[in-house]
């Protein structure tokens, strides 16, 4: 139990990666406040922050689930107010929520010019612009305790051209704001990072599926079988809380892959996953039979990459 007496906050925590980063934090004992915009569905299935709770308290952690709409700043203030009146103290913020995952499935084939206004309003204000918000409120008592890890959940949208334009510029505004808090932050003794998951397996990606994989990236199909686990991003983040010298990597963006072969975990399910950045999986999606004898060690350093999709003149 690592991060007993640990007092955490993961914001939209109903489903998908929320919920899977609150899930592996409780595993480990921490104290986690949990946020959405409902706190109960008659359903059992995940999509319910009181259900979230109960799996989090299961695994031994306490849960503490906040009815909040990262869409609305005085709630988040609220938010913050309870958690400095509650312990006083913040050791761990992951900047979660999201509106945006049904616009980008049902615009991504739609040219920017013909989607709906609200589509950038969904992928910038409750992914962006709330993410800064929260930073703002973490940041605040971190400094005053001189400790405290900010993680904002991005994506390679960032850096390579999918879904859609509103996505990718609100995952790129996230990651230069991750770097800019980051060096601010540093010489007060707290951390900062973007954090990049692979492709997903959430809920609301599953049930898109088919729909999903008939998608393109760079090139390359998706395939949601290959995807990592909701929990995956919540042990590299269980990585970094426990990491004595995590501070060298704030500002930084980091693939969850990556702190996997640093901090030696693997999947809840058993299986390890490859980072864009390692030359075996990039072979292995046409030539399995090579990727096989290619050590997992050798990998595209993070400038060549940025160089090999973006052309500057």
């Amino acid at each position: 139990m690592s991060l007993h007496n640990k007092i955490c906050l993961v914001t939209g925590a109903s489903r998908g990666i929320g919920r899977g980063i609150a899930l592996a934090l409780g595993s480990e004992g921490a104290t986690v406040y949990i946020t959405g915009r409902t706190l109960e569905l008659s359903s059992k299935a995940p999509g319910s922050l009181n259900i979230t709770a109960e799996e989090v308290n299961a695994r031994g952690g306490v849960a503490i689930p906040v009815q909040c709409d990262h869409g609305v700043d005085e709630e988040i203030y609220r938010l913050f107010d309870k958690i400095k009146k509650d312990h006083g103290r913040i050791d761990l913020l992951v900047n979660n929520a999201y509106k945006g995952v049904n616009t980008i499935i049902k615009n991504s084939p739609v040219p920017f010019w013909e989607q709906p206004a609200e589509s950038w309003d969904d992928c910038i204000h409750v992914g962006l612009r709330c993410h800064f918000i929260a930073a703002q409120g973490a940041a605040k008592m971190m400094v005053n305790q001189k400790d405290g890890l900010i993680v904002n959940i991005s994506s390679a949208g960032a850096l390579f051209n999918f879904f859609t334009t509103p996505y990718g510029v609100g995952k790129a505004g996230l990651d230069k704001m991750s770097e800019m808090c980051g060096k601010e932050l540093k010489k007060h003794n707290v951390t900062c990072i973007s954090l990049w998951p692979g492709l997903v397996q959430t809920e609301t990606l599953m049930a898109a599926k088919d729909q999903l994989e008939k998608t393109k990236i760079e090139g390359v199909k998706l395939n949601m079988s290959r995807g990592e686990t909701v929990e995956y991003a919540g042990r590299a983040i269980v990585g970094l809380m426990n990491d004595k010298n995590v501070q060298a990597k704030s500002g930084k963006t980091i693939a969850t892959a990556d702190l996997g072969a640093e901090y030696g975990f693997i999947d809840v399910d058993g299986r390890t996953h490859y980072s864009m950045r390692c030359v075996k999986s990039s072979v292995a999606i046409h030539y399995p039979w090579l990727a096989s004898i290619i050590p997992a060690f050798i990998k595209v350093p993070w400038a060549l990459l940025v160089a090999m999709v973006h052309h500057y003149y």
